[in-house]
């Protein structure tokens, strides 16, 4: 019986060294479009990650590339803390809670507003193939589904809803808004979701 070909040597030390690279890439990146835009210089971003540029372009041939990759990136950590809150907290603190960090999240990315608002609201395949809508749809609709299983939130305000909500959010944030208010907006915002609103 023929063995299967064994891979070269040192090739999983290539992969896990070639994942680092484009982790450091990422954040690179992130860090920059949150900076500067998403026109940042990629030499600037390839040596802040410590790599040549020729690592940047093995990784992202293009500009958009990265940039939406980055995004992608980004977003996902963010969805993901749903699930970790609703560890410790309960629903609609959590929904409170990974609001604000939706807030935060929308206020310190200014560079990356229109591409981020994309991915969020347009429904051509180039970004319906990044899953980011979809991301941050399941995140919302996970709290709100425990909200309602707890008997804390009405059952007639669905996930796509709260997307719309949320967009509105964004665009809040571009004006001159302090965060008090966007406090204020959020518990608006939670509160219209409960069964019963909470005693003043």
């Amino acid at each position: 019986m023929n063995k299967a070909p064994r891979p070269p040597i040192g090739s999983h030390l290539l992969r896990a060294d070639a994942q680092r690279n484009r982790q450091l890439l990422l954040d690179a990146a992130l860090s920059a479009f949150a900076q500067h835009g998403t026109q940042a210089s990629l030499e600037a971003i390839a040596r802040s990650a410590g790599v040549g540029i020729g690592t940047l372009y093995r990784h992202f041939p293009t500009r958009e590339a990265l940039a939406l990759a980055a995004y992608q990136y980004d977003v996902q950590r963010l969805c993901e803390t749903a699930d970790e809150l609703l560890l410790t907290l309960p629903p609609d603190a959590a929904l409170r809670t990974w609001l604000a960090r939706f807030s935060e999240y929308i206020i310190t990315k200014r560079g990356m507003s229109d591409v981020l608002r994309g991915m969020l609201t347009d429904p051509q395949p180039f970004y319906a193939e990044l899953n980011v809508r979809e991301r941050v749809l399941a995140a919302v609709t996970l709290l709100l589904d425990r909200g309602t299983v707890a008997g804390l939130f009405r059952d007639d305000i669905g996930g796509e809803i709260m997307l719309l909500a949320m967009i509105g959010l964004w665009y809040v944030s571009a004006a001159p808004t302090t965060p008090h208010q966007m406090s204020r907006l959020l518990d608006l915002l939670v509160d219209g979701l409960r069964v019963q609103p909470p005693a003043l």
